[in-house]
C-alpha cells in the first residue's frame, strides 16, 4: 500500500471547497480550548480537527481507561496513557497541521486564568458537577469577551430529540436535555454523548461564522 501524503495547501483546499475560503478562514484563526478530553471533549476535539480549526488547547488530568473506550476517541492500545497525549496523537491523524496545546493538569481556581487566556471559544467537557460550576461562574464572571459553551444532560436512553443548544446569554450556550443524570440513568450511551458533543462543536463553528441562537 503506497503512503498517502496530503500537504497543508491540500488541507486547505479540501476544507476551503466544502465551507467556503471565508468560513475556512474563520476556522482556521480560531483557537477553542476544550476542558475534560472524555466522552465529551474527545468527541469536539475530533469534530472540531475535522472542520479545520487552527488551535486547540486540550485539558485534561487524566489517563485513559478501559471504561472510556466505550464513548471516548480514545483506542485500547492507549490505555494507561495521559489523555492529552493520546487525543493528540488520534487528532494528527486526521491533520498534522492542527496547532495543538496540551496542558496535563487539574483545572482550579488558581490556574484556570493561564490555561484560559488563549482561546476565543472555551469547551466545559466535564463530568464533574463541582468542576462545570467552578468553571462556568469563573469564565463567565472574569472572561467576558469569551465565549462559553457548556453541557448539561446526556445521561441514559432517553431519546436523542430532547438534546438541544440553548442561548442562555450572548457569551453562554447550553447543550443537552438539561434534565438526565448519570446518577439517576445509571448508564453513559455512546450515542447520546456523542450527539450532544456534536452539540458543542456545531455551536463552535455556528459563534465562528457569526450565526448566533435567538
Amino acid at each position: 500500500m503506497v503512503d498517502l501524503i496530503i500537504t497543508k495547501s491540500d488541507w486547505d483546499k479540501a476544507l476551503s471547497e466544502r465551507h467556503s475560503q471565508d468560513v475556512q478562514k474563520s476556522f482556521s484563526s480560531a483557537t477553542v480550548a476544550i476542558c475534560g478530553l472524555g466522552g465529551l471533549g474527545s468527541n469536539i476535539a475530533i469534530s472540531l480537527t475535522r472542520a479545520g480549526i487552527g488551535k486547540l488547547i486540550l485539558i485534561d488530568f487524566d489517563r485513559v481507561d478501559i471504561t472510556n473506550l466505550h464513548r471516548q476517541q480514545y483506542k485500547a492500545c492507549q490505555i494507561g496513557r495521559y489523555k492529552t497525549e493520546a487525543l493528540s496523537e488520534n487528532l494528527r491523524e486526521i491533520t498534522p497541521y492542527i496547532e495543538l496545546k496540551r496542558h496535563t493538569v487539574r483545572i482550579t481556581e488558581e490556574n484556570i486564568a493561564e490555561l484560559l487566556q488563549d482561546a476565543d471559544i472555551i469547551c466545559e467537557a466535564f463530568d464533574d458537577a463541582e468542576a462545570k460550576a467552578m468553571l462556568t461562574n469563573i469564565v463567565l464572571e472574569t472572561m467576558a469577551d469569551k465565549y462559553l459553551v457548556a453541557a448539561s444532560g446526556m445521561a441514559g436512553m432517553g431519546s436523542t430529540n430532547t438534546i438541544q443548544t440553548r442561548k442562555v446569554s450572548n457569551h453562554f450556550y447550553l447543550c443537552g436535555d438539561g434534565a438526565s443524570d448519570v446518577a439517576e440513568e445509571g448508564s453513559l450511551v455512546a450515542t447520546r454523548v456523542m450527539l450532544c458533543a456534536a452539540h458543542q462543536a456545531h455551536t463552535v463553528l455556528r459563534i465562528l461564522t457569526k450565526q448566533f441562537e435567538i
